[in-house]
């Protein structure tokens, strides 16, 4: 997500082209939803409720930025949706932040009580 900002930032200031910030940033796209799709079900199958209830949100708004084929930047409307691409990128960020944050406590959780 850091590297996203940074593109749009990029994109903002006129170091990087429309085609060129998309092409970079689409390859990215798909792996990142596959990868939190992937991760939930791991919560899911391992019966961690907390964490799957807590990822359950993104992965929703995944699917349905999918099932609208909106989940691609797209090079000719990129300027007149920057804004919102930003704010979900910021959002998507802190989420990610407060996650590692939750999982590694859990990790420590774990540890200490296995160690007893």
């Amino acid at each position: 997500m850091v590297f996203f900002i940074i593109m749009f930032s990029d994109l903002e200031c006129d170091y990087i082209n429309p085609i060129d910030l998309c092409n970079k940033l689409n390859q990215f796209v798909l792996p990142e939803m596959g990868f939190q799709a992937f991760l939930t079900l791991c919560f899911l199958l391992s019966g961690q409720w907390t964490a799957l209830f807590l990822n359950l949100p993104l992965v929703a708004f995944n699917v349905q930025k999918i099932m609208n084929k909106n989940h691609m930047y797209d090079a000719t409307e990129i300027f007149r949706t920057l804004g919102g691409h930003k704010k979900e990128c910021f959002i998507k960020l802190g989420f990610y932040l407060v996650s590692f944050f939750y999982y590694l406590y859990r990790m420590i959780v774990a540890l200490i009580s296995e160690s007893e």
